[in-house]
């Protein structure tokens, strides 16, 4: 791509910052394959997927296309998110305020189980713990919905705080009337986190397969069979852990359309503008929608900022586009950090993928499709989405499933 500033448009930072020499490699599926589930996406989905099925001796394979992590997965923002991103008043309105609360908590759990599973499996993601604060800016109608927000989440017994006046001046450096405040965030380098769960899982006995792309899955009453460039494979289960619906599943598209995410990540900010450039030790969203995001590199030197979605463009539109929503965030940043302003990017970036109409990820089962289980609509859901997903698929793969699973089911009904 084209070159503005000596900015890297269309560059994820994650993989051009990892050493190609250290880059692991898989091979090719060739010949015939059994197993019992096959799993078709490598990235973080897919990988602690495998994780989870293999550590619980099912017999997995996994099938990616390109190479593992390099898709989606290494275009992210790189949070763990305590929370599914979403107001739990608008949850609650859909669903009924017993059923926002249960998502609340099981996405809470999968961000904590995120976070317990990378420290013990000791994956070098460059992980560190971060808070979450949505602030309000100095506008009465954001200022409003927060303290709506706030008190919905407190009727409802769901943990959070509020945050005003000079100690949230102090804390945030920027103008913000309010915020609230969640633990058990975290972040890391998504790239190194989907190898990391990789090399997991090729120890407890999986098998991963680069450069195999699925095409043609078919099946009968009693498995499923694959085809892929260099054979084929027959399976019990296939787990499809794409994010987006495949070519195979265009009936499951309308149900999860595409759309584009956008990151920048700064030069580095000199020293004496990141005293007031926000802290390190926390992650800001404010209150546009769709959201920005703002985290700092593991170094604390260059800020990640996020935000501008929209439905996916075409691919010969993707330059443009790229280089218009990179300066459009860039000077959205410079109006919450005005200090900032004068600063280039150094990458700018996209990440596409799928968004349901409620916002919720669809996992588990669909009626259509007997030997098959999904994890589809993860767009912004981030690496607590992917654990979540893997605990789902599998109690649902060992006829375990509880009753609150239903709530990211294809079945579910908002009220």
């Amino acid at each position: 791509m084209s070159r503005s500033h000596a900015i890297r448009y269309g560059v994820s930072p994650w993989l051009h910052g990892f050493p190609k020499s250290r880059q692991p490699s898989h091979p090719r599926h060739r010949g015939a394959l059994d197993v019992d589930v096959a799993i078709v996406g490598g990235g973080l989905t897919g990988c602690a997927t495998a994780y989870a099925f293999a550590a619980a001796g099912v017999q997995v394979a996994v099938f990616e296309r390109d190479r593992i992590g390099r898709g989606a997965t290494a275009f992210t923002g790189g949070t763990i998110a305590g929370d599914p991103g979403l107001d739990f008043a608008v949850l609650e309105r859909m669903h009924g305020r017993r059923a926002a609360r249960h998502l609340w908590e099981a996405w809470r759990r999968a961000a904590l189980d995120a976070v317990a599973t990378l420290r013990r499996l000791r994956v070098p993601c460059r992980m560190a713990p971060r808070d979450e604060l949505w602030i309000a800016g100095r506008d009465a109608a954001a200022e409003k919905r927060l303290r709506r927000e706030w008190q919905a989440r407190r009727t409802a017994g769901v943990e959070a705080s509020l945050v005003h006046g000079a100690a949230l001046a102090r804390e945030v450096g920027t103008a913000a009337s309010v915020a609230i405040r969640t633990r058990g965030h975290a972040q890391v380098d998504p790239y190194r986190a989907c190898l990391g769960l990789a090399s997991a899982a090729v120890k407890r006995g999986a098998q991963i397969f680069e450069q195999s792309p699925v095409g043609r899955i078919r099946f009968s009453r009693r498995d499923v069979s694959l085809q892929t460039g260099g054979g084929t494979v027959t399976a019990r289960r296939v787990i499809i852990t794409t994010g987006l619906p495949t070519a195979e599943f265009k009936p499951l598209r309308r149900h999860v359309p595409a759309v584009d995410t956008y990151f920048v990540m700064t030069e580095p900010v000199p020293a004496i503008v990141r005293k007031s450039a926000g802290p390190a030790s926390v992650v800001l969203r404010d209150s546009h929608e769709p959201p920005h995001y703002l985290r700092w590199d593991d170094e604390g030197r260059r800020v990640v900022f996020s935000g501008a979605g929209q439905p996916a463009v075409p691919a010969r539109q993707l330059e443009k586009t790229l280089v218009q929503r990179t300066g459009q965030l860039m000077y959205e940043l410079s109006l919450l950090y005005p200090a900032i302003s004068g600063l280039q990017a150094e990458y700018g970036w996209s990440a596409t993928g799928g968004r349901t109409a409620d916002g919720l990820p669809y996992i588990g089962p669909h009626r259509n499709y007997p030997h098959h289980l999904f994890a589809l609509g993860q767009a912004g859901h981030g690496i607590a989405g992917s654990f979540l997903a893997s605990r789902l698929l599998l109690r649902e793969h060992l006829g375990e499933p509880s009753k609150a699973d239903e709530l990211f089911a294809f079945t579910r009904s908002p009220s």
